[in-house]
């Protein structure tokens, strides 16, 4: 790709030295090239900043033992160093391969600083970090990412996002790695680009889970965003199994051991591996962030601590190809009703929905304009479209030809059933209460999601129709879109989507990109932001939409589309 004009946060990435150059005449800036040789080959990261502290981290490589720690600094010359921590620590066996984690804390609200870390006499690339502000704030920008699947493709949406983002804070929703063997899903093409899966068989124990987040960290185009601005992440499923819940998980069985110890070592290398705090009880990644009087930030934790076991249309109550009877019409109404609807049915559980409706009755309470929910799944209502009658006949005869799976599954679409039982729609009730809670405080939310790989614009209602709020849906880094393999000319499942759920304005399945969020006192403005491939190391960069929310009085602000 061109290297892009100089701008105030290319400034500062250009400014910060090793790993982060300015080009000639400073017009420019050049890519962040991360070292390789040398202790720090994994990059460094920033993450949960408050206030007066954030989370500052790095990888060290071939770790003789000695001196380690970190510079914290107003300047990128590290002339001002504000915080400084570190020790001397002596081996037996040399390490090759550890994690430093250093909270900066008593530091200024609202500030960018530059970090790097030491082991002896060897520095790490310069990261840029800032703290969340305090008080009056005109504008903050935040991008929001998910689904970084490394065999599928080049990271090029990370790169666009450090060159071209001017971000104050990167929000991950999660899916930051996936579990599969190096030939499981979305590896088709990992030889070619040189991105096979470490280790190369699914990842169970500790060592695995490690190994898979050190491959990610490799990835100089991971490490050029972790550099550029502090990290606010959770997971969804793929960094412990596959359609993981509190007691298990899709992709799981006996033969893999007991789920808690995969489950356990699985969150433990999360926490090493990113610039996260860590609560008491590590499954509980959840928390409340105030950036200044402009918006309260929740991060949901949809996964691991309350989340029932996962439907799935293996346990559709009619054979898919019956007829639409009446009398079948209303076995799977029922079926929605009873069974995907049971009010036992959690995802978040009673605590944290409780705590969600504090903190928003408080940014109400505050008259900040602006809350949003840091979600992994698709909170709107969305079902499939009508498949026997949408899909163009030649390829329904293709997709079911010698498929009776596919045949089973597209006149199943017929009896207007949700896209996906993994999301909130496989947890309705739970959703309403989510609403509930949020409405008895009159609180308007902005949620922005993952998991689904495709830019989404969706409405938020309840059973009733009181709208809550709008949900922003951002495309993959890297994992393909649920229709890849249904792919053809002229067919646009995003469209086909889009007309048949009335709560959904826009759906692209084509795209991978981001979302990247400005917030002002009166508008919030979301653009979905697309790269041309991610096959290729070379590639363009657009805008595929802008979307706008306008605090213009009462009520619950509309979406509107402005580009």
């Amino acid at each position: 790709m061109e290297k892009i004009k100089l701008t105030r946060r290319g400034a500062l990435l250009g400014a910060a030295g090793a790993g982060l150059a300015v080009g000639a005449c400073s017009e420019r800036i050049d890519r962040f090239e991360p070292p390789t040789e040398g202790h720090f080959r994994h990059g460094v990261a920033s993450g949960d900043p408050d206030q007066t502290s954030v989370m500052l981290w790095t990888a060290l490589s071939d770790d003789g033992g000695g001196y380690r720690g970190v510079e914290l600094a107003r300047d990128a010359e590290f002339q001002d160093i504000i915080f400084e921590q570190g020790e001397t620590i002596m081996y037996v066996v040399p390490q090759p391969l550890g994690t430093l984690k250093i909270l900066a804390e008593g530091l200024l609200p609202g500030m960018t600083y530059f970090y790097r870390f030491r082991l002896n006499d060897d520095y790490s690339p310069v990261g840029v970090t800032r703290t969340l502000p305090a008080g009056g704030v005109e504008q903050y920008r935040i991008g929001v990412f998910s689904c970084s699947n490394f065999p599928a493709g080049h990271f090029n949406v990370y790169r666009e996002a450090a060159e071209n983002g001017e971000l104050d804070l990167v929000l991950h929703l999660g899916d930051y790695i996936y579990e599969y063997p190096a030939d499981g899903y979305a590896s088709a093409k990992s030889v070619e680009l040189n991105r096979v899966s470490d280790p190369v068989h699914e990842i169970v124990e500790y060592a695995d889970y490690v190994a898979r987040h050190a491959q990610a960290k490799s990835d100089p185009d991971l490490q050029a965003l972790h550099a550029a601005a502090p990290w606010i992440m959770v997971w969804d499923d793929h960094e412990t199994a596959n359609d993981s819940y509190a007691t298990g998980a899709e992709n799981h069985d006996s033969s893999e051991g007991d789920w808690y110890e995969r489950r356990d070592a699985a969150v433990r290398a999360w926490y090493d591996w990113t610039p996260s705090r860590e609560p008491a009880n590590l499954i509980d990644r959840r928390g409340v962030f105030e950036i200044g009087d402009l918006a309260t930030l929740c991060m949901l934790e949809t996964r691991l601590t309350a989340r029932s076991e996962v439907m799935d249309y293996e346990d559709f109550p009619i054979d898919p190809n019956s007829e639409m009877t009446e009398e079948n019409l209303a076995i799977v109404a029922n079926w929605k009703r009873d069974e995907i609807g049971a009010d036992d049915r959690e995802l978040m559980g009673a605590q944290q929905i409780a705590d969600v409706q504090a903190a928003c009755a408080a940014s109400v309470q505050a008259g900040k304009p602006w809350r949003i929910l840091g979600n992994q799944v698709i909170m709107s209502r969305v079902n499939f479209p009508d498949f026997t009658t949408e899909m163009p006949g030649w390829l329904r005869w293709v997709a079911t030809r010698d498929n009776e799976f596919a045949r089973r599954f597209i006149n199943s679409t017929r009896f207007e059933i949700p896209f996906n039982l993994d999301m909130w729609d496989g947890f309705p009730a739970e959703r309403e209460r989510l609403f509930a809670a949020l409405r008895a405080v009159d609180a308007d939310v902005i949620t922005v999601t993952g998991d689904v790989h495709s830019f989404w614009t969706n409405d938020l209602a309840d059973n009733d129709g009181n709208r809550v709020g709008t949900e922003f849906v951002t495309a993959s880094v890297t994992s393909p879109s649920p229709f890849s393999s249904f792919a053809a000319p002229g067919v646009d499942y995003g469209e086909m989507m889009r007309e048949a759920n009335p709560a959904v304005s826009h759906c692209n399945m084509t795209d991978h990109g981001y979302i990247r969020m400005t917030l002002t006192p009166t508008v919030m403005d979301a653009e979905y932001v697309s790269v041309s491939t991610v096959l290729k190391r070379n590639y363009s960069a657009a805008v595929e939409s802008a979307w706008r929310l306008t605090r213009d009085g009462a009520g619950v602000p509309e979406v509107e589309r402005v580009g």
